[in-house]
């Protein structure tokens, strides 16, 4: 098969790198792709969002299957595009995205299908938002309703903070939420619209500094599996949220094929879903990715093809630790075109150690910073407390001033 993935982040190397090794690809396209995943697929210089192009090049290109990694083409509809022009794709609808798309939407369909979630409010009155969390009083969570590449979302903890994030995240519609306590984690299936199968467990970093401090990210690391989701815990999960989900879609006429990923809390009275994406999580997919034993591809081709209700994914019993380099600046305006070192002495260091790319790309055989989080250093190890010190050992042979990382990734765990 000839398979392009589109995207160019650390999601998009992870899913390049396990697709790569599939006997069933013949040849591998990633637009626009980044230095790293140039190792293992050719690169296409078109955007994920550029859908007229992406079909052109399947045309030309002779693609038979296209993966789409991230969520703004999800959104637009490039899996509906692809499809109706007679190209196979993997990846949810418009109208299944809308789980990602739309905060307001999910919430709302978890209300109609009783899927546990916090009490919650949708305003387009920013007037009335801030009247009602005043009334409801701190702490309290607020949304931007549409995509906000992981950086839309404020837990106040003070009223005055609550206030603040109407003005910073408003503007079209928010959701404001009730504050909900206990461990969060990410829970992760592979639906085809009818059924659905579990993936492993996750736990992200969001917060940008060590001990869970400072402003939100799209993830500053990641390990699994979580010791927090439990066998009993995951089976409550599926039967709660994400079967509930799978079939409210379907009888919605919306249905489902693609990851559905749950951003659960982990509270006193059970698992609730504080949001949902409808693709890998990112740095989610490095995790997962070095963890799985089977061939990716043919999952994927099944959850296209409504094939899942007797499929079987095997996993590596290790643990996996993912630790993002970011670029000094980040989550504001990353600092850019700054050389990065070492890369191959890292690589090199220890049989368990996987760079994956995310913000680079190359310029005269060297590579440089070219995002806010630039690289994944991801290890696996018999243990959580194993495979970190593998990641930060690898790190320190990485030779980039202007970048940072947090150095706390999977404390939870460790503990």
């Amino acid at each position: 098969m000839r398979v392009l993935v589109a995207g160019s982040g650390g999601r998009e190397h992870a899913l390049c790198w396990a697709i790569a090794a599939s006997p069933l690809c013949d040849a591998l396209f990633c637009a626009p792709g980044n230095a790293g995943i140039a190792e293992v697929a050719t690169l296409v210089p078109i955007k994920a969002t550029d859908i007229e192009a992406l079909i052109g090049f399947c045309r030309t290109g002779r693609i038979d299957f296209v993966v789409v990694g991230p969520e703004a083409p999800l959104v637009a509809g490039l899996v509906d595009r692809l499809e109706a022009a007679g190209i196979a794709a993997f990846g949810p609808s418009a109208a299944a995205s809308a789980l990602e798309g739309s905060k307001g939407f999910t919430k709302d369909f978890c209300a109609r299908h009783d899927i546990p979630t916090a009490a919650y409010q949708r305003f387009t009155d920013m007037g009335a938002a801030k009247s009602y969390i005043q009334t409801q009083g701190a702490p309290i969570v607020v949304k931007a309703d549409g995509l906000a590449a992981g950086k839309g979302v404020v837990v106040a903890q003070t009223i005055e903070e609550a206030l603040a994030a109407v003005d910073t995240v408003g503007g079209g519609e928010l959701v404001v939420e009730a504050f909900l306590d206990g461990e969060e984690a990410s829970f992760f299936a592979l639906a085809d619209g009818k059924h659905a199968i579990q993936l492993p467990s996750a736990q992200d970093h969001k917060r940008a500094f060590d001990g869970d401090t400072g402003p939100n990210t799209g993830g500053m690391g990641a390990y699994s599996p979580a010791p927090c989701v439990t066998p009993e815990i995951a089976a409550e999960v599926m039967a709660r949220i994400i079967n509930p989900t799978v079939a409210g879609m379907a009888a919605e006429g919306r249905p489902f094929k693609g990851i559905l990923y749950a951003g659960l809390m982990l509270t006193a009275s059970g698992p609730q879903l504080i949001e949902y994406n409808v693709r890998l999580g990112d740095p989610e997919a490095q995790v997962l990715m070095v963890r799985l034993a089977s061939d990716l591809l043919p999952a994927l081709l099944a959850a296209r093809d409504g094939q899942l209700g007797d499929f079987d994914l095997r996993w590596h019993d290790e643990t996996a630790l993912c630790v993002v380099l970011a670029a000094k600046g980040y989550p504001g305006e990353p600092l850019k075109g700054t050389e990065i070192k070492g890369l191959e002495a890292a690589a090199a260091s220890d049989p368990a150690i996987q760079i994956f790319h995310a913000g680079t790309r190359s310029k005269e055989g060297r590579i440089l910073a070219d995002g806010g989080r630039v690289l994944g250093i991801t290890a696996t190890g018999p243990d959580a407390a194993t495979a970190q010190r593998k990641a930060y050992a690898a790190i320190d042979l990485i030779d980039w001033k202007e970048g940072f990382c947090r150095r706390d990734i999977g404390w939870r765990a460790v503990k």
